[in-house]
């Protein structure tokens, strides 16, 4: 348990107080030096390291898949097929490839399934492979679990779900007076059109729910739902559980999936999406490119295992990678519009190798958002050249997205990336990512390297503020 106490001082200038202890060490700091006490005391704490991986993206429906077409040079943008895309401007999205959820859950589960969006079913694939990965006989696969149901935590991160527009039609005409939808009817009449299970389809928290009902997880759990930086905040915080000692493992990361009317039609609102590149998919997005003309949508989940150190290596288990740093960062700079100065999202980036312990120097990886809008690209180029200064030009720079499209709170796919980077020595290309804007220099690849990778970052943001970075070190 931590304790904080107060020391009394006559000089409030040289104020100093006793930061939080750990098996019997303390950090005496000063106030401003508080970040620098908390970071040292996490070094002396539970070592969190990734011991499963679980992906679902527009590149495959495992880890190995989407990693190896992701090297390959493979996009998975093309034009949309759950859907007639004719009616917006943007016909093109990263969609995950076919499947059958049943394929994914115990037989004694089907039925639920009738109840998830696509955004859980994501998460529940993406879930069923990590544990599978990572050797967890969990109660989803044995009689009696093999795991300590107790000290398993989920944190997944998740998007506003979108409602299937045919299970509100009939509700919404029921509701109808004239060409208006009356409030009052809603109540009495539209809403008795819809099953009474309807809204568990569309709770955000509903990801976590089933993948902790499938596998009997009763750890410390959470949902967060902070748009495009859901993802990381979820795996940090998972990872403060358990080096705190509240967990043992956890499943962390995030799926979304915004190929849908509603989803479209927002990005569409704002101005996000590219409206000139139907026919050309693959060079759609183009991340940091001078020639970038927005950002199509996607579909994805990124989960990772992670697994208190000693615990690992007593079972036995493969060990992709360390996580050693994670900070998170706010502005309130724009709802629409990312701060140009970059400010908050180079704070989260510099606070997350301060963490690890580590410099810009040591970074042989990044991984940034990179959606391929100019004001965004422009943006998130001032926080990383505010981070990494004259190191931004060598450390290796993987844009994912041109290859996936904006996965959203799927972003944990870019963690999971980094982790295999890592694990198989090699870094994703930027296959468009051929012209810098503003002629920045950036060391990018429109092929993969094979190359060692000791200390990879990636970085996230979102509409609204947040921002969030990760790090993870080969053992």
């Amino acid at each position: 348990m931590f304790v904080v106490e107060e020391r009394v001082a006559s000089d409030p200038a040289n104020e100093r107080f006793k930061q939080p202890t750990t098996d019997g060490l303390a950090v005496d700091t000063n106030p401003l030096d508080f970040y620098a006490a908390v970071t040292t005391i996490n070094r002396l704490m539970k070592r969190d390291v990734v011991t499963g991986i679980g992906i679902v993206s527009p590149l495959g429906l495992s880890a190995p898949a989407h990693f190896e077409q992701l090297c390959a040079g493979v996009s998975g943008v093309s034009r949309i097929k759950s859907m007639n895309p004719d009616g917006f401007a943007c016909h093109i999205g990263g969609e995950a490839p076919a499947y059958k959820i049943s394929d994914y859950v115990p037989k004694s589960y089907r039925k639920a399934t009738k109840v998830m969006a696509r955004d859980i079913e994501l998460a529940v694939i993406a879930a069923d492979e990590a544990f599978k990965d990572a050797g967890l006989k969990s109660k989803a696969y044995v009689e009696k679990s093999e795991i300590d149901e107790l000290r398993f935590g989920c944190n997944i991160g998740a998007g506003l779900i979108s409602a299937e527009l045919n299970e509100l039609t009939h509700a919404m005409h029921a509701a109808r007076d004239g060409n208006q939808i009356d409030l009052a009817k809603w109540g009495t009449e539209g809403m008795t059109q819809l099953t009474p299970l309807w809204l568990l389809k569309y709770l955000p928290n509903m990801l976590a729910c089933h993948v902790t009902i499938i596998h009997g997880l009763m750890g410390p759990s959470n949902t967060i739902t902070c748009a495009d930086a859901s993802s990381h905040l979820a795996i940090g915080e998972a990872f403060r559980t358990i080096q705190r000692g509240k967990a043992t493992y956890a499943i962390c990361g995030g799926a979304e999936s915004r190929l849908n009317p509603m989803g479209l039609i927002r990005q569409q609102l704002l101005n996000r999406l590219t409206t000139t590149q139907n026919d050309a998919p693959a060079s759609a997005v183009r991340p940091f490119d001078v020639a970038a003309s927005g950002t199509v949508l996607g579909e994805g989940c990124g989960l990772l295992i992670l697994e208190e150190y000693e615990h690992a290596k007593a079972r036995g288990a493969k060990v992709y990678a360390e996580l050693v740093g994670y900070a998170a960062s706010q502005d309130t700079y724009s709802f629409t519009e990312p701060d140009p100065s970059g400010h908050s999202y180079a704070k989260a980036i510099d606070n997350a190798l301060k963490d690890a312990g580590a410099n810009v120097d040591d970074v042989d990886l990044l991984i940034p958002h990179g959606l391929g809008l100019a004001s965004h690209d422009r943006a998130e180029l001032e926080g990383l050249k505010k981070s990494f200064g004259q190191h931004l030009s060598k450390v290796a720079f993987a844009a994912t997205k041109a290859q996936t499209g904006n996965l959203a709170a799927g972003s944990g796919v870019d963690a999971a990336t980094a982790v295999m980077s890592i694990a198989n020595g090699v870094i994703p290309p930027a296959i468009n990512t051929t012209s810098v804007v503003d002629s920045v220099s950036l060391n990018v690849s429109t092929t993969s390297r094979k190359t060692s990778v000791k200390l990879a970052v990636t970085s996230t943001y979102s509409l609204g503020g947040q921002n969030a970075a990760l790090v993870f070190r080969s053992m």
